[in-house]
């Protein structure tokens, strides 16, 4: 199964695309923007993809098979945008994309350790030859500072209560190692969303860097497009778009293309619901 492109027409439209315009697509997963972005530069329009998971750049160079002649795809983390771009481009480009959601395929993928839904190893790790593991992390933190990870990258209001949980059942090896700490806490009762999607979220995020990744790059993204050019960020979470916000509206450099971010339409949501948190920023480079 393939992962959903969320806000797809928006950020075609969005990108000022044209047929010969050179993009660069730092979170490449299944490559649907990717595979709409090559369709609109058609026919002499190129990509570069860039993603720090392998399974994602191998199932990316599936689907982008009949357009392999305009694709340059790496398996590197985009907090080394510049140096990639360097390497492989060695010129400004017209558009970057940051797509900051991680694939339903990750979600799904046995042994990875993203979902709460199955028990596995918890890894968490987007790239796997990266040095610390989300196990790894939980059980050689202090009390204070999971409590710290929990607030900051989850915002769970119960983070010290959860933190003590997870002291006590350590050594922590599974994902359901971390709901059975997190249940203890809030002891079954929750409504629609699970007690154990932020802990999941934090811990996410700490081990991947996200938000530190997220800060290093934007900056290298500017830096990277000829004026005239466009940076869109799409966010799933109010940590993420901050960053995001409070960058576009600081850089001299650019100037903002949507005052406010775009959402995903009713049509969207009906067809897929896991849009209902995105949102589209799109700048231009002055």
């Amino acid at each position: 199964m393939r992962h959903t492109p969320v806000l797809l027409q928006e950020v075609v439209e969005g990108l000022n695309l044209a047929p010969g315009k050179y993009v660069v697509d730092c979170t490449l997963g299944d490559a649907g923007h990717a595979e709409a972005i090559l369709r609109a530069t058609a026919p002499s329009g190129k990509l570069l993809g860039i993603d720090a998971d392998p399974v994602a750049r191998q199932r990316a160079q599936e689907f982008l098979h009949e357009y392999r002649d305009r694709v340059i795809m790496v398996q590197r983390s985009f907090t080394y945008l510049q140096e990639i771009i360097a390497e492989h481009h060695g010129a400004q480009v017209d558009v970057v994309l940051f797509d900051l959601g991680w694939s339903m395929q990750q979600v799904k993928e046995r042994g990875r350790g993203f979902s709460f839904m199955a028990d596995e190893p918890l890894d968490m790790r987007y790239d796997p030859t990266s040095s610390m593991t989300a196990a790894e992390l939980i059980n050689t933190s202090t009390p204070d500072e999971l409590t710290r990870l929990l607030r900051l990258y989850g915002e769970e209001a119960r983070a010290r209560e959860i933190a003590r949980e997870l002291i006590a059942a350590r050594p922590i090896k599974s994902t359901q190692d971390v709901v059975r700490a997190v249940m203890a806490v809030y002891r079954g009762r929750h409504g629609k969303i699970h007690p154990a999607t932020k802990t999941f979220q934090a811990f996410r995020i700490a081990t991947n860097n996200e938000l530190e990744v997220l800060a290093a790059a934007l900056p290298q993204a500017v830096a990277a497009l000829s004026s005239g050019g466009r940076v869109a960020v799409i966010t799933f979470h109010s940590l993420e778009d901050r960053i995001v916000k409070q960058f576009f509206k600081k850089e001299p450099a650019l100037r903002l293309v949507n005052k406010k971010p775009l959402r995903a339409t009713a049509e969207e949501l009906r067809q897929n619901p896991a849009a209902r948190s995105a949102k589209l920023r799109i700048a231009e480079k002055v």
